[in-house]
């Protein structure tokens, strides 16, 4: 065995394929969480007694300190879309961070990893993004030496996007298209970003340093739209949306659960930015492939794969002929 990782939302949608990664290479891993319980499925991952579930709620810093104790490496990887209950953009974004980072600086850990996100920025309108870079500048305040890595949409099969939109797409003759699609994501597969965190905490990046991590794509908003109604067999049409009245949506929709909501104010207001890697980024090599991801994953080659079950005859119809 390598060493000890304590990964912070390590069931969830990003820490599960860090786990996988991690205990591929011989990492014994702690998989942290509000309920350990629920991180049953991360076992098989591994060998006997590899893998392990433990409570941690980033809101009680004496159930951080246990976690992280006797690791060589902590990963962060906890984040909300949107937030519910005392689940807040503050409290998992901004204190939920800095409480990570100084228990991981106190116990003398060697390598911590953030996941943050591109489009984070202090003077953001939108409460995710002004968080998001609240986070970077408390875990780098508490671990100087951190590494954080900032994800361009996140996809893989238990997404909230492609996932989102298909399901939409099934239960709705039309689709939104806000700010008339033109945004630009650069979509990364979650299993490319699990390599860069894998690689990260085996030594790779430079301390302190901010990556953005994108995949080898720009599309538009309305592009991956396209593909998404095209993989999941549907025919719906679109509604154009200007910004102001897709906020008015939003508002509207605000007592219904985030799960069957189709965005945001917050993710409306995000969208009125591309979501890519920078130029900057790009110019000074601080993307996916300095950290050794050289060849990620295109959307085409994962996502039909997983947005079948939303065709009209079922997932397997194309066997059945």
């Amino acid at each position: 065995m390598r060493g000890l990782a304590t990964i912070f939302g390590g069931p969830g949608f990003v820490g599960r394929y860090a786990t996988r990664e991690l205990a591929s290479r011989g990492w014994r891993i702690r998989a942290a969480s509000r309920r350990p319980d629920l991180a049953g499925h991360l076992q098989p991952m591994g060998a006997v007694g590899q893998i392990h579930g433990v409570q941690a709620n980033l809101r009680y810093p004496e159930s951080v300190a246990r976690a992280v104790q006797g690791a060589d490496a902590v990963v962060n990887a906890v984040g909300v879309l949107a937030p519910s209950g005392r689940q807040s953009f503050e409290a998992l974004h901004v204190d939920g961070p800095r409480t990570v980072a100084r228990a991981a600086r106190e116990a003398g850990v060697g390598r911590f990893v953030h996941v943050s996100a591109i489009g984070a920025d202090a003077k953001s309108s939108a409460n995710y993004a002004r968080t998001k870079a609240k986070g970077e500048q408390a875990v780098l305040e508490e671990f100087p030496g951190a590494i954080i890595l900032r994800p361009s949409i996140v996809f893989g099969p238990e997404d909230e996007f492609f996932n989102r939109f298909a399901g939409l797409a099934q239960s709705s003759p039309v689709l939104p298209l806000i700010g008339g699609g033109r945004t630009r994501f650069q979509p990364v597969y979650v299993g490319d970003l699990a390599l860069a965190i894998a690689n990260v905490v085996e030594g790779a990046g430079e301390p302190g340093q901010i990556y953005e991590l994108g995949g080898p794509e720009s599309l538009s908003f309305k592009q991956l739209l396209d593909r998404t109604k095209e993989w999941s067999g549907r025919r719906s049409g679109y509604i154009s949306l200007p910004f102001w009245m897709a906020k008015l949506q939003a508002l509207l929709t605000w007592p219904l659960p985030n799960s069957i909501r189709p965005l945001t104010v917050d993710q409306v207001r995000m969208l009125k930015k591309d979501n890519v890697v920078s130029g900057e980024a790009k110019n000074e090599g601080r993307t996916l492939e300095a950290l050794g991801v050289t060849a990620p994953h295109t959307v085409a080659s994962i996502v039909p794969g997983y947005l079948e079950r939303f065709k009209p005859r079922g997932q397997f119809a194309h066997y059945r002929g």
